[in-house]
C-alpha cells in the first residue's frame, strides 16, 4: 500500500492545477493544503468542487521564494519568534536558525490560525503534515501537532524512527517503511528511479511526498531553482508508465483517510490510557 500524497497545494496555480491532475488523470491520491500561501484560496475552492479528494494541511512556518512571499496568518507582532531579522518568515535554508528561537507557544497559535482558516472555510481535513521540518524539527512542536490532531480528530504524518515508535507506542497507526521526499531525488534517470521504487515496493505501508507543478513559464520565475523538481514529478505521476506498473505490482494507492479513522478508533475514550500531553494555549477554541 502506498500513499502519494502532493505537498505544497496553494502555493501558486501552477501547481494547484497540477496537483488536482496528478489525483484526477494520475497515480496520486491525496495533497496537503499550505494555508498561508497566496493561491491557497484558490485550492480550497478547487477542494470544495471536488469533495472526494482527502487533503491534509501542510503546517508551514517558511517561505519559500522570498520574491513571491507570503507570511503567517497570525499577526506578526503575535509571533515574533516566527520572524527573521526582517520581520518575515523564515526561508527552508534556515530551518536551524528557526528552530533554535520559535517560541511553542507562538508555534501553536500560528499551526492554530492554519488549522481553523481551513476548517473555517468548511472543508475536512484528514491530516496534519509539515513543510520543510521532518516530524516537526523538534520533539516539543512534533508533541504539539500530535496535541492539535487529537484534538481536531486528525492523523499525523510520521516521518523520522522516533516519532513513528512515539505513535506506535499509542498504539497509532504509521507508515512502515522509509518515507520518501522527492526532492530527495536526482533528476537524472528521475522517471527510471520511481519506476524501479515502485516495482521495488515492499509489503506494508510507504509513504511518498511528492511535489508536482506544470512547470511553466511562472513556476520557472517563481521557483528557478525548483521548478525541474516539480515538473519531472508532475510528468511520472501522470504518465501511464505509473499507472501500468501499479497494476503490474498489485500496488493499492491509499490516503490518510483510512489512518485517521484507526487514529480515531485507537483515541476512543476508554481506548487509550496515555494522553499526549495537553497544548500550551488553555484557551480551546474548539
Amino acid at each position: 500500500m502506498l500513499i502519494v500524497n502532493n505537498d505544497d497545494f496553494g502555493m501558486y496555480q501552477a501547481i494547484n492545477t497540477a496537483i488536482i491532475r496528478s489525483i484526477e488523470e494520475g497515480i496520486a491520491g491525496s495533497c496537503s493544503l499550505m494555508a498561508p500561501c497566496p493561491w491557497a484560496s484558490h485550492g480550497i475552492n478547487l477542494l470544495r468542487e471536488r469533495p472526494e479528494i482527502p487533503f491534509g494541511i501542510h503546517l508551514t512556518l517558511f517561505c519559500d521564494t522570498p520574491d513571491y512571499g507570503w507570511g503567517p496568518l497570525t499577526a506578526k507582532e503575535k509571533v515574533p519568534s516566527l520572524l527573521d531579522g526582517g520581520g518575515e518568515l523564515f526561508t527552508p535554508a534556515h530551518v536551524p536558525a528557526l528552530l533554535a528561537q520559535a517560541r511553542l507557544d507562538e508555534v501553536e497559535i500560528e499551526f492554530r490560525a492554519q488549522i481553523r482558516m481551513v476548517l473555517d472555510s468548511g472543508l475536512t481535513p484528514t491530516h496534519l503534515d509539515w513543510h520543510c521540518l521532518a516530524d516537526g524539527g523538534r520533539d516539543d512542536i512534533f508533541d504539539l501537532t500530535v496535541a492539535l490532531a487529537d484534538e481536531y480528530g486528525l492523523a499525523v504524518r510520521a516521518w523520522l524512527t522516533p516519532g513513528r515508535q512515539k505513535l506506535r507506542q499509542r498504539g497509532l497507526p504509521v507508515v512502515d517503511h522509509d518515507f520518501l521526499d522527492s526532492f530527495s531525488l536526482d533528476l537524472d534517470g528521475k522517471a527510471d528511479r520511481y519506476a524501479r521504487l515502485l516495482r521495488d515496493l515492499p509489503v506494508g505501508l510507504s509513504e511518498w511526498a511528492v511535489h508536482p507543478s506544470l512547470g511553466d513559464e511562472d513556476s520557472q520565475a517563481i521557483e528557478p531553482g525548483g521548478w525541474r523538481v516539480r515538473r519531472t514529478d508532475y510528468e511520472f505521476l501522470t504518465s501511464p508508465v505509473a499507472r501500468e506498473i501499479l497494476q503490474q505490482e498489485e500496488i493499492v494507492v491509499t490516503d490518510y483517510r483510512t489512518v485517521q479513522q484507526a487514529w480515531h478508533r485507537a483515541g476512543a475514550p476508554g481506548n487509550r490510557s496515555d494522553r499526549t500531553t495537553p497544548t500550551t494555549n488553555p484557551a480551546r477554541n474548539h
